[in-house]
């Protein structure tokens, strides 16, 4: 979901029940929100200097817990009876599931006359707010400098990020996405509220984002032995997500939640007794059995009968919706421009790019006012962004600091070092395109929210990226929060296009597409080892079809509305595969050799 776009969810849709997440890239975004929010609710405001030490995790502790507090603030007037149940406490209600026992218990208090004391007793026992999550990249570690000398690990982005949510007072998730990375891991031994307490409680969690069972095995276990227990793991398509997108080799997201299924137990059992193990050698409490694990998942879920059908078929905890959350302003803090480029986005505008400065493939939306000002500094002849902010600031190839690939320093020096090759014109073009192809991510993802509240953007301009799924060419519509959470349990419809296909086929056939642009970078110089890996993938790929073609007969009922639909797109997925497999064969014998 970016960076600013959830920044400040929680305390809209907190109070509410419903969980949500607050990105840590950004320190200097949430230091002028904080002071916003501070001026709007008449709280006393120090600003946190970037010449203090350790500035980033005091910004980020002191940002979380002022959301805390002014969430819970709301939660509170909810449940307040003094002058008769609140307009809140009656939006909470109308957003609850219509089987919910919760939603008809509390209609039925809301017909007795009088505010009781049961009433109020029954708020406090049964309402509760929804989580305050925070959510790390991983990979986003830059190195820090201080008078031109590096600081010591802890100072670095994620290391800083990762104790401002230690130290603050959440008791909620840290989600950890981009895989693995060992040394932040490690640093998280440091903070006691990670470890269980003598009652198995945790106050602060972990969440691993993974793409298969072998990443949350491995992830799980390095943890495990550290003495940390992943709460959570949540599963997320490879490729049919917003944001950056981790391709599996292959392997699709119904066998994945099929294996999550079937190893659950076993997956459990093995990281408990690696904690039990590791907490006994630091003396800390051990719990008799193993701690909850939730297995969740998200990435292209559109429909309620998905949601559903997710849930029951796969036995998860939950299901996780972002994309069309988008488009309802009551839980995210989206520009008007950009709202509206997004309802109006089609299949053809939504489409995985090559713009990350990570080098990781980024779901991003054509036209943004990002990449047109990317643009018009190509067509001055000024390529790149000025990187003010620099938290992706992570090659090295010309300075030992660190250098962001999207930026004018890195690609002034890059197409220096280009022109001093003197490629072929055609060449040149190519490498030239791919070098001012990169966008600045980490300023586009965060001004969304200084335009929407109208904050100063003198630094970081007014230029914004978005990274929505595949999943929103299919919602048209901006949607207020009743209407999206009726969308999500069935009572109503936003979809008003009848063509949206499965959530399982739609991700096959982005993997296809993204089988086909790989073989095409492969034929230049392919080895044998790269086409020998594009055989394994479309062989995972096949394996997928021949999963999904027997879920879809054994679940008949639960698919019967997309049933024709869905065999016909299988069969041409299947005949589309076919022909990859040819292409694949064909050109991995014309490079027998090659190692």
């Amino acid at each position: 979901m970016g960076i600013a776009f959830t920044v400040d969810t929680p305390l809209k849709v907190a109070p509410l029940g419903i969980d949500s997440a607050i990105s840590l890239v950004d320190d200097i975004l949430l230091e002028k929100l904080r002071k916003m929010y501070c001026e709007k609710f008449g709280i006393p405001y120090t600003e946190i200097h970037n010449n203090i030490r350790d500035f980033r995790a005091k910004r980020i502790t002191s940002y979380l817990n002022l959301i805390q507090e002014l969430a819970q603030k709301k939660f509170e007037r909810l449940k307040d009876l003094a002058q008769g149940p609140s307009a809140e406490l009656r939006e909470y209600i109308e957003l609850l599931p219509k089987a919910s026992q919760l939603g008809q218990k509390l209609a039925e208090y809301l017909q007795l006359p009088g505010n009781s004391a049961d009433f109020k007793d029954f708020l406090d026992k049964n309402l509760k707010m929804g989580g305050i999550e925070v959510n790390i990249m991983t990979k986003l570690d830059r190195e820090n400098h201080d008078k031109g000398s590096l600081l010591p690990p802890e100072y670095n982005d994620a290391h800083a990020a990762l104790r401002g949510f230690a130290q603050s007072d959440l008791a909620s998730s840290l989600i950890l996405s981009a895989g693995m990375n060992p040394r932040l891991y490690g640093h998280m031994e440091e903070f006691g509220d990670f470890y269980p307490d003598a009652q198995g409680q945790i106050k602060k969690k972990i969440t691993l984002k993974v793409s298969d069972f072998r990443s949350a095995l491995i992830q799980g276990k390095f943890l495990a032995k550290k003495g940390l227990w992943v709460s959570e793991f949540r599963i997320e398509s490879g490729l049919n997500c917003g944001g950056h997108a981790f391709a599996t080799e292959g392997q699709l997201m119904g066998p994945i939640l099929a294996q999550f299924r079937d190893r659950r137990e076993e997956l459990i059992q093995e990281l408990h007794g690696l904690l039990q193990q590791a907490l006994s050698k630091k003396e800390k409490s051990l719990p008799g059995q193993p701690l909850p694990l939730r297995i969740t998942a998200q990435g292209g879920v559109g429909t309620a009968g998905e949601h559903r059908f997710l849930l029951e078929h796969y036995g998860l905890d939950s299901v996780g919706w972002g994309t069309p959350f988008l488009l309802v302003p009551e839980a995210t803090t989206v520009d008007d421009g950009t709202m509206e480029q997004l309802a109006k986005a089609k299949e053809e505008d939504l489409y995985l790019s090559d713009i990350s400065p990570l080098g990781v493939p980024f779901n991003s939306l054509r036209g943004n006012t990002k990449d047109l000002e990317k643009s018009i500094n190509i067509q001055k002849n000024r390529p790149g962004s000025s990187c003010p902010k620099k938290y992706v600031a992570l090659n090295k190839e010309f300075s030992d600091k660190g250098i962001c690939t999207a930026s004018r320093e890195y690609q002034h020096l890059k197409i220096k070092e280009l022109q001093a090759k003197e490629l072929p014109q055609e060449a040149h073009e190519q490498a030239y395109a791919k070098i001012v192809e990169k966008a600045c991510a980490c300023v586009g993802l965060g001004t969304s929210a200084l335009l929407k509240y109208g904050l100063d953007t003198r630094t970081e301009g007014k230029g914004v990226s978005v990274c929505p799924g595949p999943n929103m060419a299919y919602f048209s519509k901006i949607a207020s929060l009743k209407e999206m959470v009726g969308h999500i349990y069935g009572k109503s419809n936003l979809l008003e296009r009848g063509d949206r296909p499965n959530l399982f086929v739609k991700e096959l056939n982005i993997y296809l597409e993204f089988l086909a642009n790989k073989m095409e970078t492969t034929l230049v110089e392919g080895t044998l080892k790269q086409w020998d890996g594009l055989t394994e993938f479309a062989k995972n790929l096949g394996d997928g079809i021949a999963y999904y073609r027997t879920l879809f007969h054994e679940n008949a009922r639960a698919f019967r509305d997309q049933g024709p639909q869905i065999v016909t797109e299988l069969s041409l997925a299947e005949k589309r595969l076919g022909q990859l497999v040819q292409g694949i064969l064909g050109h991995r014998e014309l490079c027998p050799t090659r190692s």
